[in-house]
């Protein structure tokens, strides 16, 4: 029955946690601008301290500011995840200011995800007994976890459940799904020449890079639901020289461990097509899936708590965007993601949240908590 009752609390709370993301908002943090994500990480740390009554953890990696709260002094039973760096570039704001009108919240990273992290800190701070939660938010998930990943595996080992806040999909969806992400940059080299004069004294890194985008392409496989992309090309330098070198970046999504395999070993043994060029393969942000068997058991909580606490039904999808829940998915935790805000446009222009789900959302994740911890062992 105390869970059917926390809807109307956060309702009541909701004037207080906008005032908290506006202070969020309005402190931009793009991941690749150090500084900000700095001080973007201090207000989250001032804001989780005034919830939660404990002084954060600042973890610097890399340059990266990460804020950690490990709350009580027994065993870790759960992991709050969330971001606090965005896509946004400094100066968005005059452009995309903050605002709330007709019930729609708006600014730049609201949406992903900020919104996530107010409602993260506002669920744990309305537990009873919030020991054996650890609050982690990180400031490079953006950019693919390049500094956090270890530190996001680390405290997620050995936890009973991890409770990812970053936003719901299309309809205010939970994310029981998603695609582990590798990336890749294919680098050719080849040998100037001059075009119109001696071209055969050259070796086209274009032409090389054309078989080598062709053969990347090969490897999708829609049956299986994989999809290898080559995205950024570049090449060249004037209209009238061989190209000497040249590259272009690889993004593959995949459902299953096997065929993330399958594709690393397959672009890792490309070679050249060209006498005399030399192909490099350089990977890069990598994550695992994040299979429906991770999140099965939680989401059949929250679909039984969602009726409970009158929250109507919760639907789940199957999305292709990777998160940090698929490096938690990936050590073998019990993952639940898109518990975050309800709404849209994340990385666009329209940018926006639903404010009514807010206190929904912040209950659910509450709920979830709580039975969590409520488990012996």
């Amino acid at each position: 029955m105390a869970e059917r009752v926390m809807p109307e609390r956060f309702r009541h709370a909701l004037p207080a946690m906008l005032a908290d993301l506006e202070r969020l908002v309005c402190h931009e943090s793009p991941s690749a601008d150090l500084a900000a994500v700095a001080r973007s990480a201090e207000l989250v740390a001032e804001l989780g301290e005034r919830l939660l009554g404990v002084p954060a953890e600042r973890i610097v990696l890399d340059g990266r500011t990460h804020v950690r709260w490990r709350l009580g002094d027994g065993p870790r039973r759960v992991l709050v995840l969330g971001h606090h760096d965005t896509v946004w570039p400094l100066g968005s704001l005059r452009t995309h200011p903050f605002r709330v009108e007709d019930g729609v919240l708006r600014g730049p990273g609201c949406f992903d995800m900020k919104t996530g992290v107010v409602m993260a800190l506002h669920a744990v701070a309305a537990l009873p007994d919030p020991s054996g939660v650890t609050v982690l938010v990180t400031g490079d998930e953006e950019l693919g976890s390049p500094s956090s990943e270890r530190l996001i595996q680390d405290e997620a080992a050995g936890c009973a459940a991890a409770l990812v806040l970053e936003a719901a999909a299309d309809g205010g969806a939970l994310k029981t799904a998603r695609k582990g992400v590798s990336q890749y940059e294919v680098r050719v080299r080849g040998r100037a020449a001059h075009a119109g004069l001696e071209p055969e004294r050259g070796v086209n890194a274009t032409v090389e890079l054309a078989h080598q985008i062709l053969a990347v392409a090969a490897l999708a496989d829609p049956s299986s639901g994989t999809t290898v992309t080559p995205t950024v090309l570049r090449a060249g330098t004037t209209g009238n020289t061989v190209p000497a070198e040249g590259a272009f970046t690889v993004d593959a999504r995949v459902r299953e461990p096997a065929e993330q395999s399958r594709v690393d070993t397959a672009i890792r043994a490309l070679r050249p097509v060209l006498a005399g060029a030399e192909v490099e393969v350089v990977p890069g942000p990598r994550r695992p899936p994040l299979p429906p068997s991770a999140s099965a058991e939680l989401f059949a909580r929250a679909v039984r708590l969602g009726a409970e606490l009158g929250l109507g039904p919760i639907t789940g999808v199957a999305v292709g965007g990777g998160s940090d829940g698929n490096l938690t998915a990936g050590v073998g935790v019990p993952t639940l993601d898109g518990l975050g805000a309800v709404g849209g446009g994340a990385h666009a222009d329209d940018e926006h949240v639903l404010v009514p789900a807010i206190p929904e959302r912040t209950a659910l994740v509450a709920a979830l908590l709580a039975g969590v911890l409520a488990v012996p062992g």
